[in-house]
């Protein structure tokens, strides 16, 4: 689909260098011509002709063969019933500053990752818990504005498996920058062991020591941990060891950048939400870190 916007969008540029050279032939002609005597009838004519061939036929032309190109790919995109099978239902909500992902048919809620299968049409509907977000994945769409209060629909289609990039495109406060979303589009069998495995996924053990009374107390007042905490303010960690960032982008999702994103997320992404840690001691966010690496199905 993204291919077709570009096509449209080639054929457009196109058309318009070839409208802009041939009125600026014409301004130029007019400019170097001698001038000549015509009469009146002559001069009205003349202007009948260029009213009518370049303010009536001109944009005419123009606006018919931009729909004969732009109506079948603008129907693509648009979430119109399809023959044959029907397209995959993804619910995502746009906070300041990540990305929640539901699955309705199958219950399963991720955070900052959207991962679809190849080659199925895919349809996002989108919608915001805070400010005005928008939902942008470049090399597989266009761009839908993400409303409070409000559910719009887009349809997109990875054509081969791979890894894509997300991203807000409308502004929506300091780390609108940092507010990526990581795209992944895997085999049909790969997607439904992905799903599969997360469907009844639910954590035994909590973190031990100091590490699991903090996350009880604090953490999991905002967090949901499947089996662990039922908090829905922040992103569900239930599956957070498999994510390949923290922070929707901010910094791998490795055993340094967990741990550095414990004690310094202020400071990587200032503004957000989450409290400052510094009244905790590190070896009890090393507990938290430890037992966070093992949140995956």
């Amino acid at each position: 689909m993204a291919h077709q916007v570009a096509t449209v969008w080639w054929g457009m540029f196109a058309f318009a260098t070839l409208v802009l050279l041939a009125v600026s032939a014409l301004w130029i002609y007019a400019m170097l011509r001698k001038p000549r005597t015509v009469s009146e009838e002559q001069a009205s004519r003349i202007n009948r002709r260029w009213i009518i061939g370049g303010g009536i036929v001109l944009p005419s032309v123009s606006i018919i063969v931009l729909l004969v190109f732009g109506i079948p790919t603008g129907r693509g995109m648009i979430p119109l019933p399809v023959d044959g099978e029907q397209p995959l239902k993804v619910e995502v909500t746009g906070h300041q500053w990540w990305w929640e992902v539901h699955y309705p048919d199958s219950g399963v809620t991720t955070a900052n990752q959207l991962i679809i299968p190849a080659e199925r049409l895919i349809d996002v509907h989108v919608t915001s818990a805070d400010v005005v977000h928008s939902f942008w994945v470049p090399r597989l769409g266009g761009k839908m504005d993400m409303l409070p209060g409000r559910t719009n629909v887009i349809r997109i289609e990875a054509g081969h498996t791979g890894i894509f990039h997300g991203q807000c495109s409308e502004f929506c406060g300091l780390q609108h920058t940092h507010m990526k979303l990581h795209v992944e589009a895997m085999t049909a069998d790969a997607f439904d062991d992905w799903i599969a495995a997360r469907e009844d996924f639910s954590v035994q053990q909590p973190a031990s020591g100091a590490g699991g009374e903090v996350f009880a107390n604090r953490c999991g007042q905002c967090h949901r941990v499947a089996g662990i905490s039922e908090g829905n303010r922040a992103p569900d960690l239930t599956d957070l060891a498999s994510r390949p960032s923290l922070g929707a982008g901010v910094i791998d999702n490795d055993a340094q950048g967990l741990r550095r994103w414990l004690r310094e997320h202020k400071t990587l992404k200032f503004g957000n939400a989450m409290p400052a840690h510094d009244d905790v001691p590190p070896h009890t966010l090393d507990e938290i870190a430890a037992w966070l690496e093992t949140l995956a199905p």
